[in-house]
Order: structure tokens, then C-alpha cells, then sequence
């Protein structure tokens, strides 16, 4: 049995204190190999490594900061398969997920690679005809990335790739539910010509070694994505020290379909939104809200394409979702559904575990909307259907929610999607799909209590990059001066 150790400073290294934990692949319960359990003393080895490696990185010329990135792109590409199969067992991914994965890694470590040429500044007028005033951007040092266990090679990829496309350094902190593939990860990032330093991952748990990186003084940057709650934790913790902020946190997307939609169709596109990876993303279809009198037709459509969903191996081109990641998550479905059902929810299908972690999904019509499975984020299978009697109310309760993620709106008339669009309180709303969409150049995070900050593309750059104002006094300063502005 494999065991994997930290990755600082381009190697393979034991936890100070030899400590180890297991992998476990969700889907057959088999221990998949051991990550380094690291604490503090790795912490300020990792810290170090790190300010080291942006003295150097931050130092390159941009036109080799954009090959290097390159290079690793190609390099995920090339070592496809040592990624895929870990990606599988140790998330528990269908192998269509996983191979999404893949492509959307090489395809955001190639975007972050063009940006590394757009770190733009400016020029300001100034009323002082002696005066030259410029603001420039500079990364802002070393960046902590504290990914989840959903997506964790697509997710930490993307968290990463344009904090060091801007020049910074980062220190991965990946879910202790998936260590491995993100060790495997820095490995073919060093292969491909990443210097030393530049990405160090530390695994471990959040008390350990998660809150010693927040509060380390040598680092200058968060971005952190996962549920709302540790999030809040992960803001109070960084906020003490003025680190830069970037929170990408739960939901409870809304999903509307309009009457000019087929329902059938429209049924389809939400089961893709509702149950890929079992409901497991931040951005799924979970409150679907159907303009009436449509609500029920729909709602038996949805079940039926639910209940023909394949589960078989991971491995297999047909099977359509996976398992939960571990019991908790199972018993935090449970009861939900039997919030719905105990308030008046008609279950249409599922409902129950299928066996082990893999939970049925689940269609559950006029749901109780003031009970915990309307309120909070499920994460698993279950879709939750209601009708509204108009446009304006389906946005109504589309936006009574503490969190603002993501939203789809099926129709096909575009003029009213664009006008719900408008007034939905989401920080992407998606027209003609499901609400579960991604783009690396796309700025994603939320309203409310779906986040602060936005990931991707020129957005990161932006957000882990500081601004500075330089000013050049091209003439003699005035000594007498009328105002001291």
C-alpha cells in the first residue's frame, strides 16, 4: 500500500511527526493508500518553501511564466491516465466526470498561461502638470488554496492556476477526503518545469495544519472552496491578519422551468443539473420551480428520467452518478428527505440508499419550503419541485434563499428569460440549461452566503493581485502651495 508524503519544494516529503491517514475510495470502501498527516512544523516548512519560490517566480519574465504553465498543461494531457484512475477511486467519480475533469485542468492551466500577458496597469489624468501617475498590479506573494473533495482535480486546478499566473506562489490544503490525487498533481506539475516552491501541497485536517496556514504571517492570500459554515471559519481566521480573500461557498440553485418549455425536455436538462456526481456540487439544481400548470407533469417527467438513471462501475460509460463521499453526507440526505416527507412532500421516486454510500435519486413534488430541505444545501441526489402560478412569484422564490450561487432558466422565450435573469440574486444565471455550468475564464462565486470574490479567468488575477499607485515628479515640486492635496 502506497504512502504518499507532503509535497514541498518540488519533493516528496513525511510529516514531521511521521503521522499518516487513509484514502478510502467511497464507492468499494477499499483503502486506496496513505497521505502525510501534516501539522504546524510542516506548515512553516511549506511557508518557507514557498515565499522562496515567489522571489522566483515573481521574478520571470512573463513570456516564461506563460510557457512553463503551458508545459503543464500538456503534461496533464500526457499523463491522462496516472490521473484518471486515482481521480475515480478517490472521489468516487463516474469515469465521464473524471474525464471532464481532466480536460477542463489542461484547459484552465492553458487560460491562466494567457493571462499571465494581461496584467494591465494604467495611466492617471492628474491635475498636477509636474506629475506622472501610474498604477501597476503585482501578486500579491503566497496564495493558500484550500480545495474540496467533489471536484478536487478541476477545482484546485482552477483556484490555482491564476493566483500563479499572476506570479504568486501557492500552498494547496486539499479536502482530507481526497489527499492523493492532489499530491499526484504537484508531481506532474514539478515534472512539467514548475520551479521548486512555486506549489507545495500540505494534507492533512483543518485544525492541524488548515488554521495554522491561515494564520501563518507568510501568507498573503485565501481562496478557499467548500460549505458555507467552514467558510465563514476560514474568513474569520484570515480576516485577523488582512489576508486576501476569495470564498466560493454552498447553494440551493433555483432552477426555472417556463410553460413554453417541453417537459419533457426541460425534465431532462434538470436531471443532469440535479444528479451529476449525486448532487454533490455547489452549483446543482436543487429547487426546481415550474411556472403552473405545469408543476406536476413536470415533477413525474423528472422522476421517470430519475428512476433510468444506470448505476454500474465507476469505470463504465453508462453509469450516470456515484456514491456520497462518506456516511455523514448519506445521513445528512436521510434526513432531509424525511424533512420533506414529514412536511407534506410527495416522494415520486427514491428517496432511500441503494446500497453503501450511494444514495437513490430522488424526486420529491411540493416540498415543505420552510423546512431544512428547502433551506440549506442537501448535497446528494434530491430534487426538490414546486410550482408557482407566475413569472414574477417563481423569482420570487427563486430568490428566498440565504445563498446566491447559481441558477438555470429553461424557456425559450428569451425576452422573459432575460428579464428573470435580471432580477434572480445569483451570481451566474444560466438560459436554456441547468444551473451547474463552468467556464475557466468565467468569474464564479455568489451573493449572500454563497461567497465573497469571484474565481477565473482575469477575475482572479484581479483579485490576487495588488494595486499600486506610482507617481513621478517629472518637474521642480512647488515649495509654497496653496493646498497640501
Amino acid at each position: 500500500m502506497r504512502t504518499y508524503g507532503l509535497f514541498i519544494h518540488g519533493r516528496e516529503v513525511p510529516a514531521a511527526s511521521g503521522a499518516t491517514f487513509s484514502s478510502v475510495a467511497p464507492m468499494s470502501g477499499e483503502i486506496l493508500g496513505y497521505a502525510a498527516r501534516g501539522t504546524e512544523a510542516d506548515i512553516e516548512a511549506a511557508v518557507s518553501s514557498a515565499r522562496e519560490g515567489f522571489a522566483f517566480w515573481s521574478s520571470l519574465p512573463p513570456a516564461r511564466r506563460e510557457r512553463i504553465l503551458l508545459e503543464c498543461a500538456n503534461a496533464v494531457e500526457a499523463y491522462h491516465d496516472r490521473l484518471l484512475n486515482l481521480l475515480i477511486d478517490e472521489s468516487g467519480s463516474t469515469i465521464v466526470k473524471a474525464r471532464y475533469e481532466l480536460l477542463y485542468t489542461a484547459s484552465v492551466l492553458r487560460a491562466a498561461a494567457g493571462e499571465v500577458r494581461r496584467l494591465y496597469g494604467d495611466t492617471l489624468p492628474n491635475e498636477k502638470t509636474h506629475r506622472l501617475s501610474m498604477v501597476i498590479r503585482e501578486p500579491v506573494g503566497v496564495v493558500v488554496v484550500i480545495s474540496p473533495f467533489n471536484a478536487p482535480l478541476a477545482l484546485l486546478a482552477k483556484m490555482a492556476a491564476f493566483p500563479l499566473g499572476a506570479g504568486n506562489a501557492v500552498i494547496a490544503k486539499p479536502s482530507e477526503e481526497t489527499p492523493l490525487i492532489a499530491v499526484e498533481f504537484a508531481k506532474v506539475l514539478h515534472e512539467a518545469g514548475l520551479p521548486d516552491g512555486v506549489f507545495n501541497v500540505v494534507t492533512g485536517f483543518g485544525s492541524e495544519c488548515g488554521e495554522p496556514l491561515l494564520k501563518h504571517p507568510g501568507v498573503n492570500g485565501v481562496a478557499f472552496t467548500g460549505s458555507t459554515t467552514t467558510g465563514v471559519r476560514v474568513g474569520q481566521i484570515a480576516i485577523q491578519t488582512m489576508k486576501r480573500l476569495q470564498l466560493e461557498l454552498g447553494g440551493k440553485n433555483p432552477l426555472l422551468a417556463l410553460g413554453d418549455m417541453d417537459m419533457t425536455k426541460a425534465a431532462d436538462i434538470a436531471a443532469m443539473g440535479a444528479f451529476s456526481h449525486g448532487g454533490q456540487i455547489c452549483m446543482s439544481s436543487a429547487r426546481i420551480i415550474v411556472e403552473a400548470p405545469h408543476g406536476l407533469a413536470f415533477a413525474h417527467a423528472l422522476a421517470k428520467k430519475a428512476a433510468s438513471l444506470y448505476l454500474g462501475d465507476l469505470r463504465d460509460e453508462r453509469t450516470a452518478y456515484g456514491p456520497l463521499i462518506h456516511q455523514r453526507a448519506v445521513e445528512k440526505v436521510i434526513r432531509h428527505v424525511q424533512a420533506a416527507r414529514d412536511g407534506g412532500g410527495q416522494i415520486l421516486t427514491g428517496g432511500s440508499v441503494h446500497r453503501g454510500l450511494v444514495f437513490q435519486p430522488t424526486v420529491i413534488y411540493n416540498p415543505p419550503r420552510l423546512s431544512e430541505c428547502w433551506a440549506e444545501e442537501t448535497f446528494g441526489p434530491v430534487a426538490l419541485v414546486t410550482e408557482a402560478a407566475s413569472l414574477e412569484e417563481m423569482i420570487a422564490i427563486a430568490n428566498e434563499s440565504q445563498y446566491g450561487l447559481s441558477a438555470g432558466i429553461l424557456t425559450n422565450d428569451l425576452k422573459r428569460g432575460l428579464s428573470a435573469a435580471r432580477q434572480i440574486r445569483c451570481g451566474a444565471v444560466h438560459l436554456g440549461t441547468h444551473s451547474f455550468q463552468s467556464d475557466p475564464m468565467a468569474p464564479i462565486g455568489g451573493y449572500g452566503m454563497s461567497g465573497i470574490g469571484r474565481s477565473g479567468g482575469k477575475y482572479s488575477i484581479e483579485h490576487f493581485t495588488e494595486l499600486k499607485w506610482i507617481s513621478v515628479e517629472l518637474g521642480e515640486t512647488p515649495l509654497r502651495r496653496a493646498h497640501i492635496f
